[in-house]
């Protein structure tokens, strides 16, 4: 099972979000302790973005980097749809 961390940015959007936003997001990051490589919703990012992965949840991206040899799961962005991690 993985660890997960949150970035400042990850966080703040997170403790902003309502509750039904906030359920989603929390069936989100227990996918990604299980199993944060393989799901429908997931998709590694390539080109300039590559060893980063989003997990899909509606409107929103959780944008996020796994590190394998530590079973940890960096959060680093929770961002609507179209809004480029930066």
């Amino acid at each position: 099972m993985y660890e997960l961390r949150f970035d400042k940015d990850a966080e703040e959007a997170y403790s902003k979000a309502d509750d039904k936003l906030a359920g989603r997001l929390n069936r989100c990051f227990e996918q990604l302790r299980e199993n944060p490589l393989n799901h429908p919703n997931i998709k590694a990012s390539k080109g300039k973005l590559e060893g980063l992965y989003r997990y899909r949840s509606g409107d929103w991206r959780i944008i996020y980097e796994p590190d394998k040899k530590e079973y940890i799961v960096n959060i680093l962005q929770i961002v609507r749809r179209n809004k480029a991690y930066r």
